[in-house]
């Protein structure tokens, strides 16, 4: 049976703002991490991503600041990036709205005017991306002394941004003597490494396997042959509206995410999709998070950056238009369904230069992904000569990764046709001199 969260040693302040949230009974991560943080342990937490870990480290660490003390942060919590610190910044809002508490989210992409006077106003909490705390700690605006909490949250994200030298930095002018929290969705050598760096002696918490997608998504891999074909399974999946009534579309680019946001619009209307991305201004993506949480939009198209921090309950469907060469991704995006113990669908379209990365993922999360025939009324276009050439040379490149002394095809062909060459020369030569005369009239 799961915990209530009364048979935790929380205080009755962040009980009912528990219980105001809507939670009753406590998820596998924080059952099993609210007790070891209350009692001081590093943690190192390895949770499927949509499980409750923000919550998991939030109300202990709630529970043990209590209230209001100076102007000087006891508590940093570290994201990768600007749309998962405001979450996590919702989160701690969400559970200390019966306390004195206060917290501050600090990231880049806007002036840090705004978030230096709230600074200066006193923050017990502190939610920032790397670079932005680095440089508003240079300036002199943040003072660590007094930290108790360092939390790492996504950290196999944060690696995989490279930002291994910015928490390498800031472990520099934390206070050594503090309690420290990471949490990673899916291991790998670099996590290993920051594990080692930053943890002591932690109390290691598993929820699932490794890298392991939580089990309320189904999977399904559509086989398709070109980026055409791709846009007509599309358009056939958006048509039924009764299920796909809430999803997310995840692209590898910038440039392919604009073009599907295009699209969507043209053919279901301005109302019906935003898009996020990098080059879109942080307002025009908080605006697009909060319309798409409020059912304001059915969907949002998205690429890789927003795919950590995007927390919507029912989100009917994740469509990865594109395979994610960052195979850890694929965790995290899929992970944008299922949550809190909702059912989902991950839907992932799939081309001949794209199963490599596909066999990767599967490896990863140690199962197949049931491959589904195309439905008969998407038409399958036929692959433009440029688009052929590029999957081929992909696919090269692929073979060349796994073996270096592996030549292309297009080396082969190129080879096979300088051979064929010097043989028509070589036979050339060796007609009769009488046949190269040229006889005059």
């Amino acid at each position: 049976m799961p915990k209530k969260f009364e048979e935790f040693n929380l205080n009755r302040q962040i009980l009912n703002a528990v219980e105001d949230a809507g939670f009753t009974v406590a998820t596998p991560i924080q059952e099993k991490a609210i007790a070891p943080v209350l009692s001081g342990q590093d943690i190192f937490g390895i949770a499927e991503t949509g499980t409750g870990k923000t919550a998991a480290y939030v109300l202990p660490m709630l529970m043990q600041l209590k209230y209001a003390q100076g102007d000087s942060a006891r508590a940093l919590i570290l994201a990768p990036t600007r749309e998962l610190a405001m979450q996590i910044q919702e989160q701690v809002v969400l559970f200390s709205k019966y306390t004195d508490l206060r917290s501050v989210v600090i990231y880049g992409g806007i002036g840090p005017k705004t978030q230096i006077e709230k600074l200066k106003a006193g923050a017990d909490l502190i939610i920032a991306t790397p670079g932005r705390f680095l440089d508003l700690y240079l300036a002199g605006h943040i003072n660590t002394q007094y930290l108790k909490f360092l939390v790492l949250d996504e950290a196999d994200k944060m690696m995989d941004m490279g930002f291994i030298g910015s928490i390498h930095r800031i472990l520099e002018v934390v206070p050594r003597k503090r309690q420290n929290l990471l949490f990673s969705a899916t291991m790998s050598e670099l996590v290993h490494k920051i594990a080692g760096d930053f943890l002591k002696h932690p109390t290691i918490i598993e929820t699932a396997e490794q890298a392991t997608p939580a089990a309320t998504v189904t999977q399904h891999l559509f086989l398709v042959p070109n980026f055409k074909t791709k846009i007509n399974l599309l358009q056939h999946l958006l048509k039924n509206d009764e299920e796909f009534k809430r999803l997310i579309i995840f692209c590898k680019t910038k440039t392919v995410a604009d073009n599907i946001f295009s699209y969507i619009e043209r053919r279901f209307g301005t109302e019906a999709v935003r898009v996020i991305h990098a080059n879109k201004g942080q307002n025009t993506r908080i605006n697009s998070i909060n319309d798409f949480k409020e059912g304001k939009i059915r969907v949002l198209v998205a690429t890789d950056v927003a795919s950590r921090g995007i927390d919507v309950s029912e989100v009917s469907h994740v469509i990865n238009f594109d395979v994610p060469i960052i195979i850890e991704d694929y965790v995290h995006r899929i992970g944008r369904t299922g949550r809190a113990l909702a059912t989902g669908d991950a839907l992932t379209f799939c081309t001949e230069a794209e199963k490599y990365y596909i066999k990767k993922i599967e490896k990863l999360i140690r199962q197949s992904i049931p491959v589904v025939a195309l439905p008969p009324e998407v038409f399958v276009e036929e692959t433009p000569y440029e688009e052929r050439q590029a999957i081929a040379k992909e696919i090269d490149h692929q073979k060349r990764k796994d073996d270096p002394d592996f030549k292309g095809a297009f080396h082969e062909k190129k080879h096979a046709a300088s051979i064929a060459a010097a043989a028509r020369n070589k036979q050339r030569d060796k007609k009769p001199s009488w046949k190269k005369k040229k006889f005059k009239k």
